[in-house]
């Protein structure tokens, strides 16, 4: 009777606290606005289809060193949904609640994987390749921008929240910026070098590890300099 009785306490307990984490949960939830839970969905979204994203870009790619970097990318996209998730929990928010915002991104998202197979069908592998990229940085330009809005309110969110969110940033967002600034680069010379014209392959962004907006124009002025070097020999 005594371990039936203690087994029993000890359930209680255990249900107590698990009402008391959902209780909590719930708190976080209440307290964030609108918006910010908005963004919140947006941002798994595009995480999501992130991943589904890079997939299809990585069957549409000619050049290898490329490749190697959509696979890190990848790898790294993959990596970001964890760290949603693993945010949602924290936050009390559930996964797979489909905000109307949400379902816009999927939409984008989808629109780019069907754009790549489109190309891979109708055209030649170079076409192809530049259309994956095309989609590529489309689909960073926005995940960038999620990241980017998400580091700001977490600097005047206060609470569990506001730390959580600052973690998720501070694991996400350098990696966010070089696969925008890198994949801009590629994008750009990939065009330059089907176009017949001077290419830098890979790109400077790459050459010099760019990881902020302000590197990525330091190194483009460097490569346009270089350029015009070469065009007056």
């Amino acid at each position: 009777m005594k371990k039936v009785g203690k087994k029993r306490s000890t359930n209680g307990r255990t249900s107590k606290a698990r009402a008391q984490g959902r209780g909590a949960a719930q708190a976080a939830v209440a307290d964030l606005a609108p918006e910010l839970v908005e963004l919140l969905y947006q941002a798994l979204e595009t995480e999501e289809g992130g991943v589904l994203i890079y997939r299809a870009a990585l069957e549409c790619v000619q050049n290898q060193d490329l490749r190697a970097e959509w696979e890190e990318y990848l790898e790294q996209t993959e990596r970001h949904v964890e760290v949603m998730n693993a945010l949602f929990e924290q936050l009390g928010l559930d996964t797979e609640r489909d905000e109307p915002g949400r379902q816009v991104v999927r939409e984008i998202g989808t629109a780019l994987v069907r754009s790549m197979k489109l190309a891979r069908a109708k055209g030649t592998p170079e076409a192809a390749e530049l259309a994956a990229c095309e989609a590529v940085v489309l689909a960073e330009t926005k995940d960038h921008l999620n990241w980017s809005l998400l580091g700001e309110l977490s600097k005047d969110l206060q609470g569990d929240a506001g730390e959580a969110i600052a973690t998720a940033v501070e694991e996400v967002e350098d990696e966010e910026d070089e696969h925008l600034y890198h994949s801009q680069g590629w994008t750009r010379e990939l065009w330059l070098d089907n176009l017949g014209l001077a290419a830098e392959l890979p790109p400077v962004e790459e050459a010099e590890h760019v990881e902020s907006e302000e590197e990525a124009v330091k190194a483009r002025k460097k490569a346009k300099k270089r350029k015009q070097a070469k065009a007056r020999r």
